[in-house]
C-alpha cells in the first residue's frame, strides 16, 4: 500500500464560525505532511514552500466536502520552472502530491524570503477540480496573480465562486531543508456581510501576521481567534489530515488491465517485467509474465 500517514504525523484542521454568523474560517496545519512530502519527492525548498503551500489550500477545500468518496484535485502550472504541481485531497482534507520538477533553486527574495512566484510562474492558470463521485466533475479556473499561491486561491473564490476571501498559506523550511512549519486559513464573508464586516476582517488578517510565525508561536486554535478577533468566533468543528496515498498493487492491476495484450506483451519484451511507480508516493510496483493471468483476469 502507498505511504499513509501515522498518528505521530497527522495534521489538525479547525472550521469556525462568527457569531454574527457572516463570516467563516478553516485553518489547518500539516506541517508533518508536507515534510512527508518533501522527503518522498527530495524537493529543495522553494519547491516544498509552493508544493506545501497547494497542499494546505487543497486540504481545507477537500475538507469542505460532505460525501465518502469525494475528492478536490488543485492544479497549478504558471509556466516556472517548477512546472506543474498537483495536489488531490479526500472528504477528510488527507493530500498527496507533487511537483514536476522537485529540484528547482531560485535566489531568495529581496526581502529575504524564498520566491515562491518565481519557481512557480504567473503565466497560467490555477485549476480546482471537485469530484463528488457521481455525473462530471465541477471544475473551475482562474488566471495566476502571483503565483505566491496564496493570493492566487483569494482570486479564485473571487472569480469563479464570488465568495470574498482571505487566503494566507505558508511554509517555513530549516536550514537543514527540513518543514519547520506549514500551514493555512482561509476566512470567507457570508450572505449578508457588509463592507464593515470586510473591513473588520481584514484588520484581523493584517494584525495577525504571517501564518508560519501564528503556528511558531502559538495553537492553530490562537490563528483563528486572531483572525477573527472581535468576531466572537466559535470552533464547529475538529478534524486531523495528513498524508495519504491510497494505491495499492490492485489498483494498478486495474490499471494495467485495460493495456491490450499486445500493448502488454510489448512491455514484457523490452524489460522483462514492468515497474509501475506512483506519482504521489513514489511506492514502484512490479509485474513479471508470471503476473499476465492476474492483469488480463484469467
Amino acid at each position: 500500500m502507498g505511504k499513509h500517514f501515522t498518528e505521530n504525523d497527522m495534521g489538525r484542521l479547525l472550521r469556525a464560525l462568527s457569531k454574527d454568523g457572516l463570516v467563516k474560517m478553516t485553518a489547518v496545519d500539516l506541517t508533518d505532511a508536507v515534510e512527508t512530502a518533501r522527503t518522498i519527492h527530495r524537493t529543495l525548498p522553494v519547491v516544498t514552500a509552493a508544493l506545501g503551500r497547494t497542499m494546505c489550500a487543497a486540504s481545507m477545500l477537500g475538507n469542505a466536502l460532505k460525501s465518502e468518496g469525494d475528492s478536490v484535485t488543485v492544479r497549478i502550472n504558471g509556466g516556472g520552472p517548477a512546472g506543474t504541481i498537483l495536489v488531490v485531497s479526500d472528504q477528510r482534507g488527507n493530500v498527496r502530491g507533487y511537483a514536476q520538477n522537485p529540484a528547482v533553486e531560485r535566489p531568495l527574495r529581496p526581502d529575504g524570503k524564498l520566491d515562491v512566484g518565481g519557481a512557480v510562474g504567473r503565466d497560467g492558470m490555477l485549476t480546482v477540480i471537485r469530484d463528488m463521485g457521481f455525473g462530471e466533475p465541477v471544475s473551475g479556473s482562474t488566471q495566476l496573480v502571483s503565483g505566491e499561491i496564496a493570493e492566487d486561491f483569494a482570486r479564485y473564490f473571487v472569480e469563479s465562486e464570488q465568495i470574498p476571501t482571505a487566503c494566507a498559506l505558508g511554509v517555513l523550511v530549516d536550514r537543514d531543508q527540513h518543514v519547520l512549519r506549514a500551514g493555512g486559513y482561509i476566512a470567507q464573508l457570508l450572505p449578508g456581510a457588509g463592507d464593515d464586516t470586510a473591513e473588520k476582517l481584514e484588520a484581523g488578517v493584517q494584525k495577525a501576521g504571517a501564518i508560519t510565525k501564528q503556528l511558531t508561536g502559538g495553537s492553530l486554535e490562537d490563528v483563528i481567534y486572531r483572525v477573527m478577533e472581535g468576531f466572537d468566533p466559535a470552533i464547529v468543528e475538529r478534524d486531523q489530515a495528513g498524508w495519504l496515498c491510497p494505491c495499492t498493487r490492485e489498483r494498478v492491476i486495474s490499471a494495467l488491465s485495460g493495456v491490450t495484450e499486445a500493448e502488454l506483451d510489448e512491455m514484457f519484451r523490452e524489460d522483462g517485467k514492468i515497474e509501475v511507480r506512483c506519482r504521489f508516493c513514489d511506492k514502484a510496483y512490479t509485474f513479471t509474465p508470471a503476473d499476465k493471468p492476474l492483469i488480463r483476469g484469467r
